[in-house]
């Protein structure tokens, strides 16, 4: 009789095995990258609660109206060295103690800050910011220096800037952006 003795070799030594399981347990990592990838960078673009956005819509028609009848304007200037933002009041108001500014980044809600502006003169505030901003902002003006009360305040003035454009930029109520009909 003739025996041919044949050397088997263990599992992860044999060609088949990597040849067919290979290419899925890479694409098995790669998703799992990919899904940790989007997970932590998400996009925080969209509102996660759609029903309070919606009755915020009608408080904010108010607060843009009264600005427009109070023809508010605030004229903002950031320094980007300082960190210091001047904003000047303009129109028919009395004039209150502290502003807050809100700014909005369109792309990443973990950058956005609130700023308490507080009067140095008639018109004139004053504020910090709490971290270097660049690029570009959704910006907020309300007359209150307590962050809960955005949604409260008697009229607020809104604004785009693009800080690595310019370092200036104006505010008015929505309802003054509109065009006539």
């Amino acid at each position: 009789m003739n025996q041919t003795t044949e050397q088997i070799l263990p599992w992860y030594r044999q060609f088949w095995f990597w040849f067919i399981f290979g290419p899925l347990i890479f694409i098995i990592i790669f998703c799992g990258f990919t899904v940790s990838m989007a997970y932590h960078y998400s996009d925080d673009v969209v509102t996660d609660n759609y029903y309070k956005s919606g009755l915020m819509i009608n408080q904010t028609l108010k607060q843009d109206e009264t600005a427009a009848s109070l023809h508010l304007q605030a004229h903002v200037k950031f320094d980007q060295t300082t960190g210091e933002v001047v904003v000047s009041l303009t129109g028919q108001h009395a004039s209150p103690k502290a502003l807050l500014l809100f700014l909005d980044n369109p792309v990443k809600s973990s950058k956005d800050q609130n700023v308490v502006l507080t009067e140095v003169s008639m018109g004139q505030y004053r504020g910090e910011l709490k971290a270097p901003a660049e690029f570009s902002w959704y910006l907020a003006l309300v007359p209150t220096d307590d962050v809960n009360k955005r949604k409260d305040a008697e009229w607020l003035l809104t604004g785009e800037i693009n800080l690595s454009k310019t370092t200036e930029t104006h505010l008015q109520s929505r309802t003054d952006n509109k065009p006539a009909e």
